[in-house]
């Protein structure tokens, strides 16, 4: 005898606009990096459950402004059950195509984290164990910002060395760089990649982890030389380091290196785009996060695809639904928390949180929240008296 678990009814769903104080200032490129105390705006999309129970989760304002949610997400979603979720994201990619663009993978992406979020706060059960619940805590490694020209920040291959060793101390067992991109006056600049690299690896010794997150608009030659390079210093991945629309150039490279390539990071397409690098050859640990692939339904996919083929999938960024992910899966080795910078304290609680999601011990693990839903502590005291827009 069997019985089916009760329908939770999707009643509403709203985002409130908030600001909040933040040290982070972004470039012409879209990069963050260190700068004076400033104001920075963030949304908490909500979706609220007939019994008053509700998920939630975090996104730029831009990503699920009114538009959205009144044109696609408030039609398929208000009256469904959330434990239809795959109906609902299939329904939602259904408006996709004759959206003219603006139902992106990001707007899903929030939603399908609110919908595990609301779920798994209705069970009672952490969203990481209703996926699977693999493991309990994972090793993290430091992911740096992207180089700057900042004195005592990371604007020289002597900085960069010098940051690595602070994250040593605090237990990180792997570190990604980000070296230098455009607006930066010197970049992009192959020799001054080659350098930071082989600065950061004489100084943490061979026992740590190296990758690179390389500037994504590199030539296939200047790729290849970088690559050759970070097998000499026994790089763990080489990732991002040209334009992820030309699958032919990353096929080319995986042909011409024995480092792993990591990738896609930022390709359109969700878990289909990545299914078709897996057969072109065209990285060797295949890359999904929950923002940029559509949701934690399409990150998962893209594990499981991974695993299928014996390949890593690694979770590309930070923060509560990525490390859900991270904790039910079993084909990824870290997760990447960041990003750091030596102006700015990661470990500092944001004012509209109690707590951070993610703290890590000084073995450099991250332990899995224990609370239901996603786990993260929301101070809706402080978002609710700096709500700027409700819709």
């Amino acid at each position: 005898m069997y019985r089916l678990l009760p329908m939770i009814k999707i009643e509403s769903v709203r985002a409130v606009e908030f600001t909040h104080p933040t040290r982070r200032s972004v470039d012409a490129a879209g990069h963050s990096h260190p700068g004076p105390l400033g104001t920075g705006r963030q949304a908490l999309l909500t979706i609220r459950s007939a019994d008053g129970v509700e998920g939630h989760c975090f996104a730029p304002p831009q990503v699920v402004r009114p538009h959205v949610l009144n044109q696609f997400v408030r039609r398929v979603l208000v009256g469904g059950d959330a434990l239809q979720r795959e109906r609902l994201w299939a329904d939602l990619e259904h408006w996709q195509r004759g959206s003219a663009g603006q139902l992106t993978d990001r707007a899903m992406g929030a939603v399908d984290a609110a919908l595990h979020d609301l779920i798994g706060r209705t069970l009672g059960v952490p969203v990481w164990q209703l996926l699977g619940g693999y493991r309990d805590r994972i090793p993290a490694y430091g992911s740096t910002m992207c180089g700057d020209e900042l004195e005592g920040g990371l604007s020289s291959p002597e900085e960069y060395a010098d940051f690595a060793l602070q994250l040593v101390e605090k237990g990180y067992k792997a570190i990604k760089l980000h070296t230098w991109m455009p607006p930066v006056r010197f970049a992009p600049d192959p020799g001054m990649d080659i350098k930071a690299c082989t600065a950061v690896r004489k100084a943490v010794g061979p026992d740590i982890a190296l990758m690179l997150d390389g500037y994504h608009e590199y030539s296939r030659t200047d790729a290849l030389r970088i690559g050759r390079a970070l097998e000499e210093l026994d790089f763990t991945w080489y990732e991002e380091m040209m334009n992820e629309q030309s699958t032919s150039s990353y096929v080319w490279l995986a042909q011409q290196l024995h480092i792993p390539l990591l990738g896609p990071e930022t390709l359109s397409g969700k878990h289909y785009a990545r299914a078709e690098w897996v057969k072109a050859g065209a990285s060797d640990i295949l890359r999904a996060g929950v923002n940029g692939c559509g949701g934690i339904g399409p990150t998962m996919k893209v594990a499981h695809l991974a695993e299928s083929f014996g390949m890593y999938c690694e979770i590309h960024g930070n923060g509560a639904p990525n490390l859900a992910v991270c904790g039910a899966i079993r084909n990824s080795r870290w997760y990447e928390r960041g990003l750091l910078h030596p102006f700015l304290d990661y470990d500092e609680v944001p004012a509209h949180l109690n707590a951070i999601i993610d703290p890590m011990d000084s073995e450099g693990m991250v332990a899995l929240p224990t609370g239901p839903g996603l786990g993260e502590q929301i101070n809706f005291d402080y978002i609710a008296r700096h709500t700027e827009a409700t819709y």
